[in-house]
């Protein structure tokens, strides 16, 4: 068993998907309309046969207090991680990205949050192996 696809609950799957893309560089791999919304997944060029990223409405009752709920704790809803945290975090930080926690060692990972402007904190983390 392997994973195939996790999905981020975001408030604008438009803005979420050009953040996503133009932002943090992942590539779309599925952009199919269902009804209202779309099945949009993103992934990253480094694998894009991986894990597929779904960029998720937020429209179950239950998302945005779940969303609203792990912002003001300070919880990131996914983690993505990075070969160099410190040059990840300058290169996005030059594209706009707006980071609620800098790069800090959290004993075995390097890690930083940033806001992904759809609803939610993402976490970035480096292995160091310590």
């Amino acid at each position: 068993m392997r994973i195939y696809v996790m999905s981020v609950l975001v408030d604008d799957q438009a803005k979420a998907l050009d953040f996503y893309t133009n932002k943090l560089g992942f590539q779309i791999k599925n952009d199919v309309p269902v009804g209202e919304y779309r099945w949009l997944t993103v992934v990253s060029p480094e694998d894009p046969a991986g894990t597929e990223l779904l960029l998720e409405p937020s429209e179950h009752p239950a998302a945005r207090p779940f969303k609203t709920a792990l912002v003001e704790d300070g919880i990131p809803a996914v983690s993505f991680q990075v070969d160099d945290l410190h040059a990840e975090y300058e290169k996005l930080r030059e594209r706009g990205v707006r980071f609620t926690q800098e790069p800090m060692d959290a004993g075995p990972v390097l890690m930083a949050i940033f806001d992904d402007t759809c609803g939610n904190l993402i976490q970035l983390v480096e292995m160091t192996g310590k």
